[in-house]
């Protein structure tokens, strides 16, 4: 792991630093997550609420809607769910994560994942990202679902074991440049975590950032001056058994030599946190990159206004909101536009950060 972690380092080091100046010269991005038309269509517009960025989900995101963001003096960034499958295994069952029993691994709370090796569906995923870079001139692309099936949203996570289909068990094979014992694949997947277990480990994590770096490839052809961001689960390494590298496959550190813009998803009520463990793990984030020089991606937190579970009050929101965009932190955002609308002292308590306190 620090061996790879060191390699991407150099590899990508050159690039980030190339266009850091650039980045740096950007204004603290203010920012809301998800389908903010909706705060247009409620007769608000982003000028008037101190926000100069939107993040948009890719099904959201409409010719009237980026217009009219642009009128606004708005910078247009759209989430790309990655490793989202639960639309594309409805027609494509080959593409389905099997788990170490052989079976398809059933879905994980709301989110079903997939097998990040399905050819068919990375041509699929490059296909659309294209489609959004030639229809739309976007400040940035940043990628969510990257993590193989599980969910971590929650306090209490859902951690499966995958994926044990003949693709990845064969791709590993050749990674570690032997076939792996066994017929069936409960026989493959026992071997596998019995005998070569952080081999294997090394590799997941080595398929994700084989994503990034071709995601990254498309917008660099199409669109060089856009930003990409990367969403990603924000546990520490040693939380849940190790569990952010161990099973969704995340480096944090390659991550940093692979994105522009690194977006930990620091939902604290759903990771039942206090309000101050996000300032807390921007701290740590900053320790581990040195997050906010130059040659190192920038930091722009995704924090929880979303009333689930439990009720975040205005004020937790304004302390959170705070600890978000402390240094080393150059952009921030909410979870979502509907739970501003939900509770119009959340967007009175974002207006007052965004004019008057976050700079």
């Amino acid at each position: 792991m620090i061996t790879l972690t060191i390699v991407l380092f150099s590899m990508f080091f050159l690039s980030c630093a190339t266009s850091g100046e650039e980045n740096r010269s950007l204004p603290f991005i203010k920012g809301v997550y998800g389908n903010p038309g909706t705060l247009l269509d409620a007769g608000y517009s982003f000028d008037s609420l101190g926000m100069n960025a939107v993040f948009v989900r890719s099904v959201s995101l409409n010719r009237e809607f980026y217009d009219a963001t642009r009128q606004q003096g708005g910078r247009v960034y759209v989430e790309f769910p990655t490793l989202n499958g639960r639309n594309y295994l409805q027609d494509h069952p080959e593409a389905w994560p099997i788990n170490e029993k052989g079976e398809q691994s059933p879905p994980a709370d709301w989110f079903m994942g997939i097998c990040p090796t399905d050819p068919g569906f990375r041509e699929h995923r490059a296909n659309q990202l294209e489609e959004i870079l030639t229809g739309f001139d976007v400040d940035g692309i940043f990628l969510d679902y990257l993590h193989w099936h599980a969910q971590f949203e929650t306090t209490d996570p859902i951690l499966p074991e995958t994926c044990f289909c003949d693709r990845c068990t064969d791709l590993f094979g050749e990674d570690l440049g032997q076939d792996i014992p066994g017929t069936l694949i409960p026989e493959k997947a026992g071997w596998i975590l019995n005998n070569a277990d952080n081999e294997w480990r090394n590799w997941r994590n080595s398929v994700l950032n084989g994503w990034v770096t071709d995601m990254a490839d498309i917008v660099r052809d199409l669109k060089p001056d856009a930003l990409l961001g990367v969403f990603y689960c924000s546990w520490y390494p040693a939380e849940h058994d190790s569990a952010l590298y161990r099973t969704l496959g995340i480096d944090v550190a390659a991550l940093a030599g692979l994105a522009d813009v690194l977006s930990p998803m620091l939902f604290h009520k759903m990771k039942d946190r206090p309000a101050k463990w996000v300032g807390e793990y921007i701290q740590w984030l900053d320790e581990l990159t040195g997050a906010g020089e130059m040659g190192t991606p920038l930091v722009w937190p995704i924090v929880q206004a979303h009333n689930n579970p439990g009720v975040v009050t205005p004020e937790e929101f304004r302390e959170v909101m705070l600890h978000g965009s402390s240094p080393p932190s150059s952009g921030i955002m909410m979870f979502s536009d509907q739970s501003l609308l939900q509770d119009p002292a959340k967007i009175e308590v974002m207006k007052e950060l965004y004019f008057e306190v976050i700079r």
